[in-house]
């Protein structure tokens, strides 16, 4: 019954013009998708991963988790229930609008839309790009991540935790406090941020190549104030990204490059280095937090921390040897 991957997520939006350009033109989606109310994105062979539904505010509409198949998702269905959470079964016509075999849905405990589903549909058809991309790092994986505020971390983790049995992967106390979850091999595909209200913080998608984070980087300082952190890298999920403000006033992750863990064998610890190696100014912080976490990034630049990239067979060459000094080190590394 375990959930697997984050599927589908859905947002709220005043203008759907306003998402065509952004999800197709920053974010490189392929829109397949668009009436007079919904909008809808391809990223992979997935028939849609993201759903734009016109409405009188922005912000989040449902988060769409998968399981394996019909008796996983009846086996968490039960669960839930004996857990005493509300559920309902979705609509023969609500399967079909998010283009699955079945689905439940509820909400978490501070009123965020959960839908769990199982048999998303696929099509042989070619995934064509809104701009010219590598593509993303998609499949058993999921679309990416999510990043939730919560008023109070504690009022909601335990039912992630407990009960729907997301895994801690580690956690900041400091410039901010967050908690970040994984239910595959992927760092995290949730994450909570305690920032004093309820609501989403931001979404991430993961690109094969770094080429094209840096190419949307570009794109995105023709309107500086589009950008709500700048270019940087992860200490814990190592990505590297920028994020920008969508149409629907939260952010959106762009980044390329993430670590793999093995969920068998992860222990989930504390990160006190900060949430990022180098960049990352995020805008969104006070005054205070953004000068603590400038301090944090210096100081473990002193520190002489360096992660290694993690890459896949093709979206990197290796170099030739031409540092000697190098490779004495790195040699000493592997054998000392």
């Amino acid at each position: 019954m375990r959930v697997s991957a984050l599927g589908y997520v859905g947002v709220r939006a005043k203008d759907l013009g306003d998402w065509a350009s952004y999800g197709a033109g920053l974010l490189g989606l392929q829109r397949v998708d668009k009436t007079r109310s919904t909008l809808a994105f391809r990223m992979d062979d997935r028939k849609q991963r993201l759903v734009v539904n016109a409405a009188e505010d922005d912000g989040p509409g449902f988060y769409g988790w998968e399981v394996a198949d019909a008796r996983a998702l009846d086996a968490l269905s039960a669960h839930l229930e004996r857990n005493k959470v509300q559920i309902a079964r979705g609509s023969r016509a609500l399967a079909d609008e998010r283009h699955v075999k079945d689905l439940i849905v509820f909400h978490d405990p501070v009123g965020n839309r959960v839908e769990v589903f199982h048999g998303a549909e696929t099509t042989t058809d070619a995934f064509k790009p809104g701009r010219s991309i590598s593509g993303f790092r998609t499949g058993p994986l999921g679309m990416g991540h999510a990043v939730l505020n919560a008023e109070r971390v504690d009022d909601v983790i335990p039912f992630y935790r407990d009960i729907l049995g997301f895994k801690l992967s580690d956690y900041i106390l400091k410039p901010f406090k967050a908690y970040f979850f994984h239910i595959n091999p992927r760092h995290h595909s949730l994450a909570f941020i305690e920032a004093g209200k309820n609501g989403i913080h931001h979404l991430m998608v993961e690109t094969f190549m770094l080429d094209d984070v840096g190419q949307a980087y570009d794109l995105a300082l023709r309107k500086p104030e589009m950008i709500g952190t700048t270019l940087g890298r992860h200490v814990n999920d190592e990505v590297t990204s920028f994020y920008s403000w969508s149409p629907s006033k939260f952010l959106f992750e762009y980044g390329w490059g993430g670590r793999s863990i093995d969920p068998a064998t992860w222990t989930p610890h504390e990160r006190t280095e900060g949430p990022s190696l180098w960049g990352h100014d995020r805008s969104w912080l006070t005054l205070e937090g953004r000068e603590q976490a400038r301090d944090m990034r210096v100081r473990i630049a002193q520190e002489g921390v360096r992660v290694p990239l993690n890459v896949m067979d093709g979206n990197y060459k290796r170099a030739r040897d031409v540092c000697p000094w190098w490779n004495e080190n790195v040699a000493t590394r592997k054998t000392g």
